[in-house]
């Protein structure tokens, strides 16, 4: 191991460093982007490898291959929203050009981890990888235009759909529904390292992520916590609740108030909370769930966001996928009931979610980790290039569907001017 000052790396070391491990298959990059976050941010964390030969693709071999003897580095990995169909007796049959392996985790051959005043590099020589990463050059960012995004499912279709849902909700089906629905371009040519620096400078949140799986990309901005472990302790942090960012600091308390009085986002935000209580409880010490921080408000560069904190000690017999058949996937992506509301999701959407809605986070040799929720993301397919992102949004009885449909434009803003594109996209 190699200890660096940051003090004595270039501003630019971060993107150098991001570029030189975009060259391998198996990359996964974990961006706090220094911001506060109630129970901290994600750990600024970089691992590569050339192969993952015993790399786990479903729930059993994952525990099998966690029980292993860990050695140093930490192990990296994704869970698609498709591990559903693990959990619960589900499927899957929308259209995708996606096509994500539906779990995979890899052990880093070389890793770096950013600590408050230095970096350390992990590797068999990293003195070389140091100089191969300062080594290269850094160009101004090109800007990615790309050919106009088109919807899988069209404005009236979608609303039409709001509308089917809050009928599910009258005849007692489900009390609340995530719809989402995607956006993508086909023959996409883009330089997948710069497109996610220009999110990351659009839109900084805490649970950032660039994730690299051979051919497909993961362009990740997204501000919500699925699950952390650190001890015996559990951390969860559902979002639900948003309203754009005033323009002046007047305007923008006015919208923090607005959506801290909602009785609407208050109600969505609850349910799941509860939700997230009840997947807790069953690998929970009894009696010790609790909800730290109910409604909470956070500012991000587009939004604000109304962020609840559940929190609970957990049994010393559970182990990671233990937690997962329990809290996956995460209740603020699917509704309540869950899973029924996972059965509808599948007649409504149009698309196959793949790794939007699913995980991206990093498991420690002391056995914490850290989950986020893979939302604000964009999905790209460098071999064939397919661009996709998707949106979402909670349909209540109260929901109004052309507000549902603002909102998920709202969500899509950054990633939409990254694109250059205009937040009006094709209905």
């Amino acid at each position: 191991m190699l200890t660096v000052s940051l003090n004595t790396l270039p501003t630019a070391f971060r993107a150098q460093a991001l570029h030189w491990a975009a060259e391998f298959p198996h990359c996964a990059y974990f961006e706090p982007n220094d911001l506060p976050y109630p129970g901290g941010p994600f750990s600024r964390l970089l691992g590569v490898a050339t192969q993952a030969p015993t790399a786990p693709a479903t729930l059993p071999e994952l525990r099998n291959w966690l029980a292993t003897v860990p050695g140093p580095a930490p192990r990296c990995g994704f869970i698609t929203y498709d591990v559903k169909n693990e959990v619960e007796a589900l499927h899957s049959s929308n259209p995708t050009g996606l096509a994500w392996p539906n779990l995979h985790f890899f052990t880093p051959e070389i890793w770096l981890q950013w600590q408050e005043t230095t970096l350390e590099i992990h590797a068999p020589d990293p003195a070389a990888v140091l100089r191969q990463i300062l080594a290269l050059p850094l160009l101004p960012p090109a800007p990615a235009p790309t050919p106009a995004l088109r919807p899988r499912m069209p404005r009236a279709e979608y609303l039409a759909a709001v509308r089917a849902v809050q009928n599910d909700i009258l005849d007692g089906e489900v009390y609340e529904l995530n719809l989402c629905q995607e956006f993508y371009a086909e023959n996409v040519q883009l330089s997948p390292v710069e497109v996610f620096l220009q999110l990351q400078q659009a839109s900084p949140t805490p649970f950032a992520g660039f994730y690299r799986h051979h051919d497909h990309y993961l362009l990740c901005a997204s501000p919500e916590r699925f699950l952390r472990r650190q001890g015996s302790t559990l951390l969860s942090q559902p979002i639900k609740g948003t309203i754009r960012r005033g323009p002046t600091p007047a305007a923008d308390e006015e919208q923090r108030l607005a959506l801290l009085h909602d009785e609407k986002e208050r109600a969505e935000n609850l349910m799941i909370v509860d939700l997230v209580r009840n997947d807790l409880a069953r690998v929970a010490q009894t009696g010790t769930v609790q909800v730290p921080e109910l409604f909470g408000l956070y500012p991000f560069r587009h939004v604000w966001q109304m962020i609840s904190t559940v929190r609970a000690q957990v049994r010393p017999d559970v182990d990671l996928v233990d937690i997962l058949r329990a809290a996956f996937p995460m209740g603020s992506m699917t509704g309540a009931p869950k899973i029924r509301s996972m059965e509808l999701i599948e007649d409504y959407e149009h698309s196959h979610r793949g790794l939007y809605s699913g995980s991206i986070g990093y498991v420690l040799p002391s056995g914490d980790f850290d989950f986020n929720v893979v939302i604000r993301s964009l999905q790209y397919r460098q071999d064939t290039g397919y661009l996709s992102f998707q949106v979402g949004s909670a349909i209540t009885h109260d929901s109004v569907p052309e507000r549902e449909y603002e909102e998920c434009l709202l969500k899509a803003q950054a990633l939409l001017e990254v694109l250059g594109q205009s937040q009006r996209v094709a209905e």
